[in-house]
């Protein structure tokens, strides 16, 4: 009884000091650094071994940014994004943010086995292999590799995606959406997808990958997206099963 009766007196001593320390953070701008530990710890009333148990829950959380050998910082808040079938231009200019976008690479080529099934395409055809930077006020977000059937858009140019939407392009000429699949899995970023966000290796992502579809089931794009994990959160509209 005595160790279950101190491990809750622990875990309420660890919940109060999150608190007080998510209210210190309402006074912090964001990239501001928390005091030292040894400060807090004095200040909170709390253990040490307590204290970076709070902060390593609000790290988790992403609303705290440990950075090894300078200290703890107020993190940049993560975007909520809903899953929908809208496109990430689309998602951040919802919330009030300027998206923006740098094509790394465009290029044609042979659809191969794997590209091909997920396009209903024979491996023999061409599709466009786009790989994005995709950006919200100016700050990395994703790497977002984009096939898409070469047939259905024939003159697609690299400067037509540069920082804009491709469901727009879509739709602009006559191609309409009708469905899609996504699957979403947690990841950690390679050294190329990490220098290019300018994140450390191995850091926390979400996988996306999704299949778009016409009214008549035909495949239009398949995207695979890396999206960072620090920087954005799920959000799931869930209603009760119709009776």
């Amino acid at each position: 009884m005595g160790s279950a009766g101190e491990a809750r007196s622990g875990h309420t001593k660890r919940q109060a000091a999150q608190r007080r320390l998510l209210e210190m953070l309402d006074g912090l701008d964001v990239g501001e650094a928390l005091p030292s530990e040894r400060r807090l710890a004095t200040e909170l009333g709390v253990s040490r071994p307590t204290l970076r148990q709070a902060i390593d829950g609000l790290v988790a959380e992403g609303r705290l940014d440990r950075r090894h050998g300078s200290g703890t910082y107020v993190a940049e808040p993560r975007i909520a994004v809903p899953l929908t079938m809208s496109s990430f231009t689309e998602d951040m200019i919802r919330r009030g943010m300027r998206p923006g976008g740098r094509v790394l690479s465009f290029r044609t080529e042979a659809a191969g086995a794997r590209i091909g099934r997920r396009l209903a395409l024979s491996p023999a055809e061409e599709v466009f292999t786009i790989r994005r930077l995709r950006l919200a006020d100016g700050a990395t977000m994703a790497i977002e590799t984009l096939y898409m059937p070469r047939g259905l858009m024939p003159g697609l140019r690299r400067q037509d995606l540069e920082g804009g939407s491709f469901y727009e392009l879509l739709r602009a000429d006559g191609v309409e959406i009708a469905s899609g699949t996504e699957t979403i899995e947690p990841t950690v970023t390679t050294e190329e997808e990490s220098a290019e966000l300018g994140v450390p290796v191995h850091m926390p992502a979400f996988l996306f990958e999704r299949i778009t579809r016409d009214a008549g089931g035909r495949p239009l794009e398949y995207v695979r997206s890396v999206y960072r994990g620090d920087r954005y959160r799920l959000e799931l509209d869930l209603r009760p099963p119709a009776h």
